[in-house]
């Protein structure tokens, strides 16, 4: 496996002022690991994210399944070792009061959750607060607690800290947790716009 995705945890910054999604990774030492740039005008998402910004090496694929499902699956696929790695499935309806997501092992078997903290808060964030109250997500395999994802508060772009450093057997392979940051971030960019 790459060794960008051995980090206990990651920085997140989508930039601001972008035609599109523009997202960078960054290491504990605030090294630049990952760079993704989404695709115009696709009815599908296909997100793409490579280790540096001139994109000569794809590391990983985030791709949907079916073009806009409410409940929509996304592959995550490591491109270098052509290789399915998980699935992140949007909990449709339920997505309305909190963000749910189911995650998937690479056979399609439910492993864990990822949820926003609580829904008072994201009925406050969606109603009154937006932008001015950062999400929190929590990522479970079973019943404990794998990664945390936690937005900054930021009035110029949007930053997500993923936190692995709890999961100290690896329960979560790194690169759905990093996959779920992106589309978090891709998500919550075309709900601002």
């Amino acid at each position: 496996m790459n060794p960008i995705f051995q980090f206990p945890t990651y920085l997140l910054k989508r930039q601001a002022i972008a035609l599109t999604g523009k997202f960078r990774v960054y290491d504990p030492a605030g090294r630049l690991v990952m760079f993704s740039e989404q695709k115009m005008f696709r009815l599908r998402e296909d997100i793409r994210v490579y280790d540096s910004e001139d994109k000569s090496r794809e590391v990983l694929s985030i791709k949907a399944r079916q073009i806009m499902d409410f409940s929509a699956a996304y592959d995550v696929v490591d491109t270098e070792l052509n290789q399915k790695v998980g699935v992140l499935r949007r909990k449709g309806l339920r997505s309305i009061l909190r963000d749910e997501w189911e995650v998937l092992d690479a056979n399609d078997r439910l492993i864990g959750q990822l949820f926003e903290d609580s829904i008072p808060l994201a009925l406050l964030r969606r109603l009154v607060l937006g932008s001015w109250l950062p999400q929190n997500y929590d990522m479970t395999v079973g019943d404990t607690r794998v990664a945390d994802l936690r937005q900054n508060f930021n009035l110029f772009r949007y930053e997500l800290n993923l936190d692995f450093s709890m999961d100290t057997i690896n329960r979560i392979d790194r690169r759905v947790g990093i996959a779920a940051g992106v589309l978090l971030a891709a998500v919550e960019g075309k709900q601002d716009s």
